[in-house]
C-alpha cells in the first residue's frame, strides 16, 4: 500500500438490502470487516441518518473513504430504492458525511466482488460439477428482493455484472407451476423472478398454492413458511418451499446458461443460506440440471451456497481495494 493511500483508513463499509443495512470498518490494507453492526433501515430516514448513528458507536477516527452496496439500480447520482422508500443524492450523501471518496454500487454487484476471496468453509456444495478457472461466474440470491449479478473474465481478473436480472419474466417448467404462474399474473401486472424468489414472493407463493388447493391461507409472513415447512407441520408450507426451491433451480440454470457459468453459480441473500442440508434435499439441483439437451452441460457446472457471515461488506471492502489499486497505477 503506498503511503499516500495509509491516510485512506479507516474506511467505512456498508451492505444495504431493503431491510437491512449493515455496516463495518476496514482499519489496515487487506484487513476484514470490523464492528459490524446491522440496523433495520425502516428506523432511520436515510442512508445519511443510518451512517451517523453507526459512526457514533465507533472509536476511531472518522472515515473519509466509504463504499456499500444497495439493492437497487444504482445509474446516475440519484437513487430511490425498490423494495424500500429511501431516496438519496450520492453526491449529497459524499458531502453530508464529508468523505473524500464515496463508491455506490448495486449489492450483488458488490456480492459478486466478494466471490474469489471466499474460503471453502464460507461454501456449501449442492450436487455435482467442478469450477473451471478462467470462466464466467453467475450470482443470484433471494432477500426482500431477488438479486442477480456475475464476474466475466477479463485479462488475470474479473469484471463485476451490475443489472436487473430479478426482474426477468418466470417461466414455468411444469402444468402446475402454469397454474401457479396464471394465479399471480390475475393478481399482479408482471410475474417476475423477484415476484416468487423473495420474502414477499414466498408468501405470495404460499397464497397461490392455498388458491390451487381451494383452502383459506393463513396470515403467515416469510419466517412462518420456511420455519413451518423445515419442520414439517404445515402441509402447504412443505409444498410451498420445495416449489421456491425448484423456481430457483430454473432461474439458476437460465443465468449459468446466459453468462456459459462453468465458473460456477453462487447462491446468496437471506433466505436460502439459512435453509442448510434442507436446501441441499429440495428439488433445485435435479430442477437446475433439467434442461434437456442442456443438461449435461449443466450437471458439470458446480452450485454453492454462501455461508459467509457478511460477504456484502467483503464486497464493498473489495470495491475501495481496487479502486485503490486503480489510483497508483501508472498512466
Amino acid at each position: 500500500m503506498p503511503p499516500a493511500l495509509i491516510h485512506t483508513f479507516p474506511r467505512l463499509v456498508g451492505d444495504i438490502g431493503g431491510t437491512n443495512a449493515r455496516f463495518a470498518l476496514i482499519t489496515a490494507p487487506g484487513g476484514q470487516p470490523e464492528a459490524i453492526r446491522t440496523l433495520p433501515c425502516a428506523d432511520f430516514d436515510g442512508p445519511a441518518a443510518a451512517m451517523e448513528h453507526y459512526l457514533a458507536g465507533t472509536t476511531t477516527p472518522r472515515p473519509r473513504w466509504c463504499a456499500f452496496g444497495i439493492a437497487n439500480p444504482v445509474d446516475g447520482d440519484t437513487i430511490r430504492m425498490t423494495n424500500h422508500d429511501w431516496a438519496f443524492s450520492v453526491r449529497e450523501l459524499r458531502a453530508t458525511l464529508r468523505l473524500d471518496h464515496l463508491e455506490v454500487v448495486n449489492d450483488f454487484t458488490a456480492l459478486a466482488l466478494a466471490l474469489p476471496v471466499l474460503r471453502p468453509e464460507d461454501l456449501m456444495k449442492v450436487g455435482g460439477g467442478s469450477a473451471a478457472g478462467g470462466r464466467a461466474i453467475g450470482l443470484l440470491g433471494a432477500g426482500t428482493g431477488l438479486g442477480i449479478s456475475g464476474l466475466v473474465p477479463c485479462g488475470g481478473d474479473y469484471v463485476p455484472l451490475e443489472g436487473e436480472g430479478g426482474h426477468v419474466t418466470l417461466a414455468a417448467s411444469n402444468p402446475q407451476e402454469a397454474e401457479l404462474i396464471a394465479w399471480l399474473a390475475a393478481r399482479y401486472p408482471h410475474v417476475s423472478a423477484e415476484r416468487v424468489l423473495s420474502g414477499p414472493g414466498l408468501v405470495a407463493l404460499y397464497q397461490a398454492h392455498a388458491a390451487l388447493a381451494g383452502r383459506l391461507p393463513e396470515p403467515y409472513d416469510p419466517a412462518d413458511v420456511t420455519r413451518l415447512a423445515l419442520a414439517g407441520s404445515d402441509a402447504l408450507c412443505v409444498v410451498t418451499l420445495a416449489s421456491f426451491c425448484a423456481f430457483l433451480g430454473t432461474v439458476a440454470a437460465d443465468l449459468a446458461l446466459t453468462l456459459g457459468a462453468r465458473g460456477g453459480i453462487y447462491i446468496g441473500g437471506g433466505i436460502v443460506p439459512r435453509l442448510g442440508e434442507a436446501f441441499a434435499r429440495s428439488p433445485f439441483r435435479q430442477r437446475f440440471e433439467d434442461k434437456g439437451r442442456f443438461s449435461r452441460y449443466l450437471s458439470e457446472i458446480p452450485t454453492y451456497v454462501i455461508q459467509a457471515a457478511y460477504p456484502g461488506l467483503i464486497g464493498s471492502a473489495r470495491v475501495l481495494e481496487r479502486r485503490a489499486a486503480d489510483s497508483t497505477t501508472p498512466p
